[in-house]
């Protein structure tokens, strides 16, 4: 594989990227299970990146997460990686290096079946957004709480629009609970794209024919809704992992899930698989088939002010949350219904997917062995744009030791207003849902605003640190997230991968993981008014803000004033 950086133009306008073998997405790997990998990784930019192998179980120092468990790859120089193939199933490979996943850096990792299904077609779908800005000015845009990405989406809910709709007591209360608007989503996506492209297409597939598409959420931060125009779709495995087929009319994934369904073309035409965002701004598609289109109805705005009308509800003058006793799991009851006009105005029988629908084709009862339960709640503050795990970054936060042997179940509490997609590495996980003896099994679970959610995993591995975070790229870059370290880890063991020099002996660097959630982002606002002009310069991080304040005169009758507060 190599990379490089390279400009692209999507859109009209050219912009920075980042490629694999000259593709973004990067090139579709296909392995059988038995087999040994081994991929040499080329980095032939000026800067070090990092490649992760998203829900593969391999050793600890191939598992790709720059100065936690592996070297990174430094500038001009060539590392391999090297893992047994030990399951099967849909995943994906990514960087792991600050925001250049956001560029380009994202790619399919499929792994065959020993005994091939040589009758149902298959299909790789890679789902990703797009944005012409710079990353890092997306993340420090996130974290000045700017309007500018609501703006674009046409969602300020503002009082214009707030008397147009009549809600304006609706926004007099959000105001007064100093509440933020209404959204689901934190960025403006300037192209949402399949397989690279705003539309792909796939005319090789015949009236009749049963396709599995293998769908990836390979994402920074957009959730999809699929639809197919040819009807019900099939759910036959979720991260990789069999599930018993669950027909349904739509489903969400969530950021860095993976599912295979199965579809039929019904007859002559195109027919159009959508993927369309949460926040409802853009789409993207599959075509499958050949001849004249039969696309699926779009997805109607969202209601807006009767989302802020739930969040009122739900908002304590304190800052606190109240669930209302709605004892919300496993994506049963989704908030934001109350949103969708296609349910709220409409009397149809949308069968839509959650977890408490997903069966294992086995048994997955952990091993007989000693229990440790954890509790998480999922913290944050759109304000300050600070997500946390118990009030607490990473940085902020001891590793959580664990001992091979052991069985580890997490109760997680969302008590924040935006879902978030965690990820556990190296491990799969049971989603306890109801199935008993046959709980699926998964890598990523999405937990919805006010959820709690339970999942337990072995700790089948002998040595080693973990992640375990939020896949929303911008979450886990401000410190939502935890490391689970085996208790027996050995120190100063070897973690370089590289071909073109002998192995070195690479401690890791805990500095560098934490400096993410710690770096400071400049922030300017300048007023400019017919008596003078006012503003404020900021320089903040997860905890910490520097701020200046200035209000100046034209001329020395106006005076001037300045105050700094630091806190």
């Amino acid at each position: 594989l190599y990379v490089t950086d390279t400009v692209v133009n999507y859109t009209g306008k050219k912009a920075k990227a980042i490629a694999i073998n000259g593709s973004i997405p990067a090139p579709e790997l296909h392995f059988t299970e038995g087999d040994s990998a081994e991929i040499y990784v080329h980095n032939l930019m000026h800067m070090e990146t990092s490649i992760h192998w998203h829900g593969l179980i391999l050793p600890n120092d191939q598992d790709g997460v720059p100065y936690l468990t592996t070297a990174p790859v430094k500038p001009h120089t060539t590392s391999v990686y090297r893992f047994p193939i030990v399951q099967n199933g849909t995943y994906w490979y990514h960087s792991h290096t600050m925001l250049q996943e956001q560029s380009g850096m994202y790619g399919a990792f499929v792994i065959h079946k020993k005994s091939r299904d040589t009758v149902t077609k298959e299909y790789t779908l890679v789902l990703s957004d797009w944005i012409n800005e710079k990353p890092g000015q997306v993340e420090r845009s996130l974290h000045n709480a700017t309007d500018w990405y609501a703006i674009r989406k046409n969602a300020t809910q503002d009082y214009l629009q707030a008397i147009k709709e009549r809600k304006f007591k609706s926004k007099i209360n959000n105001e007064w609970k100093r509440m933020m608007a209404m959204d689901v989503s934190d960025v403006y996506y300037d192209l949402l794209t399949t397989n690279g492209k705003k539309e792909d297409k796939a005319p090789q597939f015949n009236p009749g024919d049963k396709v599995r598409l293998r769908i990836i959420n390979g994402s920074s931060s957009t959730y999809f809704w699929l639809r197919f125009s040819g009807g019900k779709m099939k759910v036959i495995a979720t991260d990789g992992k069999d599930v018993e087929p669950v027909e349904v009319d739509r489903f969400i994934v969530g950021v860095s899930e993976t599912y295979d369904v199965l579809v039929t073309i019904p007859g002559e035409g195109s027919y159009e698989l959508n993927a369309t965002s949460e926040d409802r701004t853009n789409s993207t598609a599959l075509w499958m088939g050949n001849g004249a289109r039969q696309p699926i109805s779009p997805l109607p705005r969202l209601k807006y002010f009767e989302g802020m009308n739930m969040m009122n509800g739900m908002m304590n003058m304190n800052g606190t949350m109240n669930d209302m006793g709605m004892n919300m799991s496993l994506q049963q009851m989704d908030m934001n219904t109350v949103m969708y006009p296609e349910i709220t105005d409409s009397n149809a029988n949308i069968i839509t997917l959650n977890y408490a629908m997903l069966k294992a084709t086995q048994q997955t009862t952990l091993p007989v062995a000693p229990t440790r339960e954890l509790r998480f709640e999922l913290t944050g503050n759109m304000n300050r744009y600070v997500w946390t795990i118990n009030n607490k970054t990473v940085s902020e936060t001891d590793k959580i030791l664990i001992r091979q042997g052991e069985n580890i179940r997490v109760i997680i509490n969302n008590n924040s207003m935006m879902r978030h997609p965690m990820h556990l590495h190296g491990h799969f996980f049971r989603v306890l849902n109801g199935q008993g003896k046959y709980s699926p099994l998964k890598t990523v679970l999405d937990i919805m605003p006010m959820e709690t959610d339970t999942i337990e995993f072995h700790a089948s591995e002998n040595r080693g640190d973990w992640y375990f975070h939020c896949h929303i790229l911008y979450h886990m870059m401000s410190g939502m997230g935890r490391i689970f370290s085996y208790d027996n880890s050995g120190s100063g063991r070897n973690l370089a991968a590289s071909d073109t020099a002998p192995p070195a002996s690479f401690k890791q660097d805990l500095r560098k993981v934490y400096q993410d959630d710690k770096r400071f982002f400049p922030y300017v606002q300048v007023g400019i008014e017919s008596n003078g002009t006012d503003g404020e310069i900021a320089f903040n991080n997860t905890r910490w803000v520097l701020q200046t304040e200035w209000r100046l005169g034209l001329n020395s009758s106006r005076g001037y004033e300045s105050e700094t507060h630091i806190g």
